[in-house]
């Protein structure tokens, strides 16, 4: 586990537009200056290119950063002009034309023009584009509809899509759908995100490898200029680290507070803010090979997790058992006719004695914490447990958050059986779509990490996500949670509700079901 370093930052003064650093001793950290939220992370930033990450950790810190050409309204799923002040979409709903506001600029001076937009998606989906080594950009599966953007006029571009594709509105709100600076990425080519730029209420001062990152108020912000003069995002990777920064002053704002912790900051410093939003925790299981290739095998292992007991003590209440690969929180296409699987040690050893393996040998990759991991460690403890306790050899690996996504992303074959992982979406297509299709396998660019495989759910889910009626994409996602849920290519475990602690100096702090972290009108008094 990484260890804290013993520099620590204080912001001492925001001066002619410019953040002053200096590196104090730890005691200093305990009084963070005015106007400057400090901002306690559950890990390092991979990337500061929002086209080029897949985490919320990420995201928090892009939302900052970057405008798109919509974005969500507050406390809602739903998108509003952002970037574009409006937009058409034709009868058929293959073509939408958006109408860029006037007098927006990157935070390099360069012009926020229809000729920008293009170059973003561009750089994504084309291979032959000059900067499509930029990359990777792995979640670009959101825009892989578009086979067309046009330069209408300066301040006009066009999308033409391959078909119909419903969450194509919503995809433009989310990090994916972010504009940076084309003249950023000239410059620094594949050292573009460590140099980010975008329209946002903040704009990039430093990034301190494992220490900080540090943004500074846009004051032109084309939306009214932010509550704070500055935000430093720190990377805690150790939940009891987050926790003590918390409570010693070092930190404003801490995200993804430990359960057990909660009861710390049931005081009148603190203010405890939690929203639902759709999540999944879940264990990804190898069914290409190994044990879980067979789906008796698969199904015991839902049965001997004592999920609740989970949800319970180690959560301390703060998710809910999980029933199936949606999450709730999309109650318009959730199958509220399927319960998570019970608690049944019994029922498990049956199946895998059916199975012929009553004592599969299993190699589990456990995190030290992440976006959306809850309690990482202490629930693959857990869960190592359960299923020892019918008959299942579970060897654990550990590893930090940046490594793990190294390991589990390009596929667990010849690695590992099992892996936790934790998915925030913002359209009941997104998870599914990039995790359990047959073409979202690792070696197809996809997220499929356990290489689940079934035709009828590929023809439901590209069903879906061409269809204009929300009626028939609900039905739609019903049927391939219920073949989902029999073939059980998953652990799942729980559905979240997000929190964070704030200091009772904090103003204006609300999270959101996008789990994008919105500081712009947060302020500290």
């Amino acid at each position: 586990m990484p260890q804290i370093s013993r520099r620590a930052l204080l912001l001492s003064s925001i001066a002619t537009g410019a953040v002053a650093t200096l590196g104090l001793p730890r005691a200093a950290f305990a009084d963070t200056p005015p106007g400057v939220l400090v901002v306690g992370q559950v890990a390092e930033p991979k990337s500061l290119d929002p086209h080029a990450s897949t985490a919320a950790n990420d995201f928090r810190i892009h939302a900052n950063l970057y405008d798109g050409l919509l974005r969500f309204k507050d406390g809602t799923l739903e998108v509003e002009p952002a970037l574009a002040e409006g937009y058409d979409v034709s009868d058929d709903g293959m073509t939408y034309t958006f109408h860029l506001r006037e007098g927006v600029t990157f935070h390099d001076g360069s012009a926020l023009d229809a000729e920008a937009v293009k170059f973003n998606f561009d750089r994504m989906l084309k291979d032959d584009h000059p900067y499509h080594d930029t990359g990777p950009f792995p979640l670009s599966f959101f825009f892989s509809s578009i086979t067309d953007v046009a330069v209408v006029d300066p301040k006009t571009v066009a999308f033409t899509l391959s078909e119909p594709y419903a969450p194509f509105l919503t995809n433009l709100a989310t990090p994916t759908g972010y504009i940076v600076s084309p003249a950023a990425v000239a410059q620094f080519g594949k050292d573009y995100g460590r140099n980010p730029s975008g329209t946002g209420p903040f704009h990039f001062k430093e990034w301190r490898a494992n220490e900080l990152v540090a943004l500074e108020k846009n004051a032109d912000y084309w939306d009214g200029a932010p509550g704070s003069d500055a935000i430093v995002f720190r990377p805690l990777t150790d939940a009891n680290t987050r926790v003590a920064e918390m409570l010693a002053g070092g930190l404003d704002i801490m995200v993804e507070v430990p359960p057990v912790a909660l009861g710390q900051f049931q005081n009148e410093s603190y203010k405890v803010v939690e929203a639902a939003g759709p999540h999944l925790w879940f264990l990804i299981l190898n069914c290409k090979s190994g044990p879980f290739a067979d789906k008796r095998v698969r199904q015991a292992a839902n049965y001997a997790i004592n999920k609740p007991a989970l949800v319970d003590n180690v959560l301390e209440g703060t998710a809910e058992v999980a029933a199936g690969p949606t999450p709730p929180a999309f109650a318009w296409a959730y199958n509220d006719q399927l319960s998570p699987y019970p608690y049944d040690p019994e029922k498990a050893k049956a199946l895998l004695a059916e199975a012929g393996q009553p004592n599969p040998k299993v190699t589990f990759f456990v995190t030290e914490g992440g976006s959306g991991m809850l309690d990482p460690v202490a629930m693959g403890t857990a869960i190592q447990a359960d299923l020892a306790a019918v008959g299942f050899e579970v060897t654990i690996q550990t590893y930090e958050w940046n490594t793990f996504l190294g390991e589990v992303n390009p596929g667990l074959e010849g690695k590992a059986d099992m892996a936790e992982m934790a998915w925030m979406t913002n359209d009941p297509d997104t998870l599914p779509y990039l995790a359990l299709r047959t073409e979202a396998w690792p070696d197809k660019g996809g997220f499929n990490s356990g290489y689940y495989s079934n035709t009828e759910v590929d023809a439901l889910l590209d069903k879906a996500r061409a269809s204009t009626s929300q009626a028939e994409r609900a039905d739609l996602y019903k049927k391939m949670q219920a073949i989902v849920w029999d073939d059980a290519p998953w652990v799942f475990v729980a559905n979240w509700k997000q929190n964070a602690i704030a200091t009772a100096a904090v103003e204006n702090l609300a999270l959101q079901p996008s789990f994008l972290l919105t500081l712009r009108g947060v302020s500290k008094a």
